[in-house]
């Protein structure tokens, strides 16, 4: 942090419409007109009238110079959140394109067996950047598979060099099909090596302090491809280090019935006696999780990160997002894997998932277009960007972030609203940009810092970027030699 001498002031004016997201979910906060908003070095110290800023800057700025911005025409949000991710992915998008998860990962996994640590760098520097230009500032990620002497540390160098927040999750398979499991032998680890390098991983990258930009999370991928030890003893280290725990569960029907032969317990008992209930713990995607589990769920603050693109995709099902929120426990969004869904897009997530609970059976039983609108059981756009935004935040355990209030970190996006895609939407800007369809943002900073300024990343070459990742992918899906590591 610079000192009092020091001071970066950076004052964002003019903005159209903004939309703190201080509220809660069922009450939302009013949107504020003609706004403005200061920020000393990577925090919000001050949001309010355009016209009342330069009173704002004089009270707060001690004379520090400012640099000024302008958002005229433009919607200003806190950035979005990803709480579910698998960055390697965009190397493989569009395979197995008519297959359920079960037979998506078996093809895919040989193709996945062929990465080094150059394509886990390259596929993580083009997820991140494609998440910053859709609005995400924060992302969680799940890398649970480390062929060739791959490592976490490969893509965290790339959200480092991207600028985005990031929870890295250290994944893990153990279980290969000589065991019962799905994932080939070959692409299970040793677990003496998995909690060797998950501890390694923690005590290299975790953050625990406040406005942190890498945090770790202990990750083994799914109850079908680790054994019951590995995932008690990734809890038991995760909790003697204070980092979170993080799993797929009760993703498809297929994974129910494999828990009931293999463990003679469906998921989330499954996962309470191998010590995964807790504030600590969210899991990736949950579309088959039973009322009485989510009361558990609810009861205990555990987590869930909706994927509504990747459910779709495979085929997986519709999770019951309000009965869950009902329940108590916490939601966020993700995008999933980029070859499951097959993209990055945060925004498109908000749309999707406000989209989908609205057609779930209950919803469509109830619906009544003429007099009443939606019953409950579906989402709002407030409530889906509460979701991508507040609700993710309280997934990752962060009450630092996704609010543009004084003492948030400065994570912010804006979206120029004086687009062919809002026109005749401008009475209510914050449903224009979940409802109309959506394109990527034309601002955002990071912990203060500018990452996308209109509409392109600033600290990236991506079209030299997208180049060497596009090499990569043709190597790996036709199984030749892996070009020459970037520069």
């Amino acid at each position: 942090m610079s000192n009092a001498n020091e001071l970066t002031l950076t004052l964002l004016s003019d903005i159209d419409t903004l939309a703190p997201m201080t509220g809660s979910l069922d009450r939302p906060d009013p949107v504020i007109r003609s706004a403005a908003v200061l920020v000393r070095d990577n925090i919000i110290i001050w949001v309010g009238k355009s016209a009342q800023a330069e009173d704002a800057i004089i009270l707060h700025g001690a004379g520090a110079p400012v640099r000024r911005i302008s958002l005229s025409g433009h919607i200003v949000l806190p950035g979005l959140v990803n709480t579910h991710h698998h960055l390697y992915q965009t190397l493989t998008r569009c395979i197995a394109q008519d297959s359920g998860l079960f037979n998506w990962l078996k093809t895919l996994y040989p193709i996945w067996l062929g990465m080094n640590r150059d394509a886990i760098y390259t596929s993580a520097l083009v997820g991140t950047a494609e998440l910053l230009l859709s609005g995400c500032t924060t992302a969680s990620d799940h890398l649970y598979i480390y062929p060739n002497d791959c490592r976490i540390d490969d893509e965290i160098r790339a959200a480092t060099e991207t600028g985005i927040r990031f929870h890295a999750t250290r994944g893990s398979m153990s279980l290969g099909e000589s065991k019962g499991g799905l994932p080939p032998d070959r692409a299970a680890e040793d677990e003496g090596h998995i909690l060797r390098e998950s501890l390694r991983a923690i005590e290299a990258f975790h953050d625990a302090s406040r406005f942190a930009m890498t945090r770790v999370a202990l990750a083994p991928c799914s109850p079908f491809s680790v054994t019951t030890d590995l995932m008690r003893e990734s809890a038991r280290m995760a909790r003697a280090t204070g980092v979170m725990l993080h799993t797929h569960l009760a993703e498809t029907r297929d994974e129910d019935a494999f828990c009931l032969s293999m463990f003679g317990k469906r998921p989330l008992d499954y996962a309470e006696s191998v010590e995964w209930l807790g504030s600590d713990v969210w899991y990736a995607h949950g579309v088959h999780f039973q009322t009485r589990d989510l009361a558990r769920m609810g009861a205990c603050g555990c987590g869930v990160a909706h994927c509504p693109s990747s459910n779709m995709r495979l085929a997986s099902g519709i999770a019951p997002i309000r009965l869950m929120i009902n329940a108590g426990v916490k939601v966020g969004l993700g995008v999933d894997g980029s070859a499951s869904n097959d993209g990055n897009h945060m925004l498109l997530e908000a749309r999707q998932a406000m989209l989908l609970q609205r057609v779930t059976d209950e919803t469509f039983a109830t619906y009544d277009s003429v007099s009443a609108g939606h019953q409950r059981s579906a989402l709002s756009a407030y409530e889906a960007l509460w979701l991508a935004t507040r609700g993710g935040a309280g997934v990752l355990g962060r009450d630092d972030i996704a609010q543009v209030g004084p003492g948030f970190a400065a994570d912010l996006i804006a979206i120029d609203l004086n687009r062919v895609e809002y026109a005749g939407a401008l009475h209510d800007p914050l449903a224009a940009i979940v409802f109309c369809a959506p394109r990527g943002v034309d601002f955002s900073m990071v912990n203060g810092r500018v990452v996308v300024e209109e509409g392109r990343h600033t600290k990236i070459d991506m079209r030299r970027v997208v180049s060497h990742h596009n090499a990569l992918s043709r190597a790996l899906i036709r199984d030749e030699a892996l070009p020459t590591a970037l520069s």
